[in-house]
């Protein structure tokens, strides 16, 4: 007989310690069938169910394989029988002892998401029905039409930018009309009625309406502001640079929507802004004349909302410039009017796509972000360029639990994203205060995907702060000497460590924000 490996016979050895008490007849019955039908059968799992019931025979009942019949001999010959049958000689002790418990407790932790997700977390797709609704009381309340809802400029006319026009859609208490009021005098407001159609009215803290709608804690947030993100990392006009061969070109501060928790809101003025043309071609001069950068992206703003032919012309001055190899556009545009993607669009992604690769950069930061409309935008989106990566940013009340997340990493990975980043929410704007997350919180949500869902579709967590900085434990040193909430991040590129301020736990964990009032 074929000798058996260790993990069997142990596996066997184990079963054989337990007690030779007597069973019932249905018992007797049953594993006299069960080992019939294991020797008599050519394929592996009936000699994996009738191990299986002896191991269960002895955890549960304490009685080893002779209370039911079954001999050393008649396990040990159908053990070697199962390794030679099986294509890669995996034995039975390794099926049974080892791998089918590792998988039974990966069964526990993932049925316990299964059970909570499409609650906890919806989908636009899970959501659509209540969606389309929500899209009929929208057309109707600002008087569009079906060609102006499926266009892009449709959507723009109609977007929803002053608090009368949001009254129109959403139910919203005098107080907290009120108080959007205030907030919109000094921060711009506009969604599309298409995003607008995604909010959920029966929920205070709706993610979409967290996401678009600014509250009064943008004005009442204690803390000072810090210059705007890359104002000590402009070399040239219109021009970010924190990495020697990166370069990031602002090409537009204007947007489709304005997030409550843009990072760059410093550059969202008054007025949407396309720049003159000197302006671009100063940047290009810029990276034209330094041969080391070789991966550009384009932002703003938002790149998509840059006219088609403006697109293209960058694209191709890139293209012509050898030493830049690879290129990025940035937008949130897909998510938030996805009406935009059209086949002009498309076309000229994939013609620059096919001369050095293009990557597009989204930004989903719910599950409900992800709907039929954005889904088709991702996969025709995904045909013409060589990646689309989603850059999320983790917030309160949107994204901030295991179930939240998991499930958008997910929603967008069936859909043609990949995962790339999660941001911790921006320190330099007081305003995002009660949207900031403790470190220690995204490290637990990001590192509890490992082992359960694909790991390509985990993003890698990481903060700004003189570049993208990775929040690792590794990285990450206690700061005794600063203001409180305040760590050290050692930057692993150069050894530079820079102060970062971590979430306030106390605001953090006061669940009476935004539109969750007393």
């Amino acid at each position: 007989m074929k000798t058996l490996d260790i993990l069997t016979s142990n596996l066997i050895n184990d079963l054989f310690q337990k007690t030779n008490k007597k069973v019932s007849s249905e018992l007797l019955k049953e594993f006299s069938n069960l080992l019939i039908s294991a020797r008599e059968s050519d394929l592996t799992a009936p000699v994996i169910e009738l191990f299986s019931r002896l191991c269960w025979l002895g955890n549960v009942m304490n009685c080893s394989p002779l209370s039911v019949g079954i001999s050393r001999e008649s396990l040990e010959a159908l053990a070697a029988e199962h390794e030679s049958t099986d294509e890669h000689n995996v034995s039975i002790g390794g099926r049974v002892g080892c791998a089918m418990p590792i998988v039974e407790s990966a069964i526990k932790r993932v049925d316990a998401y299964l059970n909570e997700h499409k609650k906890a977390a919806p989908s636009g797709f899970e959501l659509w029905d209540t969606m389309l609704e929500n899209k009929k009381r929208i057309m109707n309340s600002l008087n569009m039409d079906e060609s102006d809802w499926n266009s892009y400029s449709g959507q723009l006319q109609h977007c929803i930018d002053s608090v009368d026009d949001l009254a129109k859609i959403i139910d919203l208490p005098m107080e907290m009309e009120k108080k959007i009021r205030t907030v919109t005098k000094k921060y711009r407001m506009r969604l599309t009625p298409y995003y607008a159609s995604l909010i959920q009215t029966g929920f205070a803290n709706d993610p979409v309406l967290l996401q678009s709608v600014p509250t009064i804690e943008m004005l009442i947030n204690p803390g000072d502001e810090i210059p705007p993100v890359a104002a000590d990392h402009s070399p040239a006009r219109l021009i970010d640079q924190f990495y020697p061969r990166v370069a990031i070109i602002k090409a537009t501060n204007m947007c489709a929507m304005y997030c409550t928790h843009c990072l760059r809101i410093a550059h969202i003025g008054k007025k949407d802004q396309i720049y003159p043309e000197q302006a671009y071609e100063e940047a290009i001069d810029y990276i034209r004349a330094n041969h080391r950068i070789r991966d550009v992206l384009v932002t703003g703003g938002d790149a998509f909302a840059l006219p088609n032919k403006m697109i293209q012309n960058i694209l191709k001055a890139l293209d012509d410039i050898d030493h830049v190899k690879v290129k990025r556009l940035g937008t949130r545009i897909p998510v938030t009017v996805p009406q935009r993607v059209d086949s002009e669009l498309l076309d000229i992604l994939a013609a620059s796509n096919d001369k050095k690769p293009l990557r597009i950069s989204v930004q989903i930061n719910t599950a409900q972000e992800v709907t039929p409309v954005s889904g088709e935008a991702f996969k025709n989106i995904s045909k013409s360029v060589s990646a689309l990566l989603n850059q999320a940013v983790l917030l309160k009340g949107v994204n901030d639990t295991r179930v939240k997340m998991w499930k958008l990493c997910e929603t967008i990975h069936e859909n043609y994203v990949r995962p790339y980043y999660l941001f911790n929410c921006s320190y330099r704007n007081p305003e995002f205060a009660h949207f900031r997350v403790p470190i220690e919180i995204g490290q637990d949500i990001v590192e509890s995907m490992y082992g359960n869902i694909s790991g390509d579709a985990i993003p890698r967590y990481i903060a700004t702060a003189g570049g993208k900085v990775p929040l690792h434990r590794s990285n990450i040193e206690e700061n005794k000497n600063s203001a409180p909430n305040t760590i050290t991040l050692v930057k692993p590129w150069n050894g530079e460590r820079v102060d970062y301020p971590d979430a306030d736990k106390k605001l953090y964990e006061n669940k009476t924000f935004a539109f969750l009032k007393p």
